[in-house]
């Protein structure tokens, strides 16, 4: 089947972004791992697994209509500290967020309802799941305070 040009480049656009999220994770779980943070490193190996999971569903479809994927992630830097880390994946899920609502009206547009399904469902765990919980851990740092917060982030995952 053949897609619309727009919503190919779009839909690369979002893998583009889906890889540096998983990039993104996937170097922040790995620094929560080394500093002994290992219910954050599972949890953030669990969002980096998902991210390409995610990914998978948009490479899937942008060959579906014809297009090429761009596998080159958007470029990132990491954070250094645990609240650092954790705004970044917050602003990238609120960004992936944006990027998803924009690509679904554009799918609309253009009648690719069946993207714009898939789009949705992402959209869903991006903000049910993905920012809601980032938005969590940043509230538990403010009313418990960081060392309390990261205290209890050691030791075996929940």
């Amino acid at each position: 089947m053949q897609g619309h040009p727009e919503v190919i480049a779009c839909l690369n656009e979002l893998l583009r972004g889906e890889l540096s999220a998983r990039d993104q994770y996937f170097i922040h779980s790995r620094q929560y791992e080394d500093q002994g943070f290992m219910r954050l490193y599972e949890r953030i190996n669990h969002e980096m697994e998902e991210e390409t999971l995610h990914a998978d569903v948009i490479l899937r479809r942008i060959l579906f209509l014809g297009g090429k994927p761009d596998m080159r992630p958007h470029a990132f830097e990491a954070g250094s500290t645990v609240e650092e880390m954790l705004r970044k994946d917050l602003a990238v899920e609120y960004q992936v967020r944006d990027n998803l609502r924009a690509a679904m009206v554009l799918c609309e547009k253009h009648h690719d309802f069946q993207s714009r399904d898939l789009l949705l469902a992402q959209l869903k765990d991006t903000e049910e799941d993905h920012a809601y919980w980032l938005e969590k851990q940043l509230g538990l740092i403010q009313m418990v305070g960081l060392a309390n917060y990261l205290q209890a982030q050691m030791g075996t995952a929940a």
